[in-house]
This record gives structure tokens, C-alpha cells and sequence, in this order.
């Protein structure tokens, strides 16, 4: 890359404005140099340093997004888990209630033949 006037050359022409002050032949004269092409590239090195940090951002973003996409899946396979063992609990608790709950009620028919025994030996002894 060529420069000139140590500002660098892309092959294509530098720009220059002059800027005059007052009209006619005024002696008084202010020249201001404007090199397009430096200021551009510089725009275009900040885009691309922005555009590589947005790069960046995305790629943790989708990296964030695939880990959370992840954990949510392995805590629906734990909650299917433990539904399906609740599931299970409850049929093992229901079986155990009926179980209990029919030797309960042999407990109070045979309570009830016992005390209509012991009536009924009462009964006949007292007369």
C-alpha cells in the first residue's frame, strides 16, 4: 500500500477541499484537507470490530440457548420420572388402604358377634 503525504493509498484518487474565506481576491485563504478514504476505512475497521463483537454475542447467545434447551429436557425426563413413582405410590398406597380397611372390617364384625356372645351369656345366666 502506497502513501502519500503519509496518508495511505488505495488506488483511488484522495479528495481535497479548500475552504476560502470572503469573496473576490481576498488574499486570506484556509485550506482544509479531507481524506475520505482514511476516515472510511476507519468506519469500516469500527463495523468490522463491532460486527465481530455481535458475532460474538450471537454465538453465546446460541450457545446459552442450546444449554438451557438442554436442561429443560433433562428436567422433563425427571419430572416423568417422578410422576410416573408418585403414580406408582399411590396404587401401592390405595392397594394398602383397601387391604387395611377390610381387615378392619373383620376386626369390628367379630367386635360385634363377640359382644352379642357375651349378651347373649349375660342374658341367660341372670335368669
Amino acid at each position: 500500500m502506497a502513501t502519500s503525504g503519509g496518508l495511505p493509498s488505495y488506488g483511488a484518487v484522495s479528495h481535497r477541499s479548500s475552504i476560502r474565506s470572503g469573496y473576490g481576491n481576498n488574499q486570506d485563504e484556509i485550506q482544509v484537507r479531507v481524506d475520505p478514504m482514511n476516515e472510511l476505512d476507519q468506519e469500516v475497521d469500527g463495523l468490522r470490530s463491532k460486527l465481530s463483537m455481535l458475532k460474538n454475542v450471537a454465538q453465546e447467545i446460541g450457545n446459552e440457548a442450546k444449554y438451557q434447551s438442554d436442561l429443560i429436557s433433562q428436567l422433563q425426563m425427571t419430572v416423568i420420572k417422578a410422576q410416573a413413582g408418585v403414580k406408582n405410590n399411590m396404587r401401592w398406597i390405595n392397594k394398602k388402604i383397601i387391604q387395611s380397611g377390610s381387615s378392619h372390617l373383620y376386626h369390628v364384625i367379630l367386635f360385634a358377634l363377640l359382644c352379642c356372645f357375651v349378651v347373649y351369656f349375660l342374658a341367660k345366666f341372670r335368669r
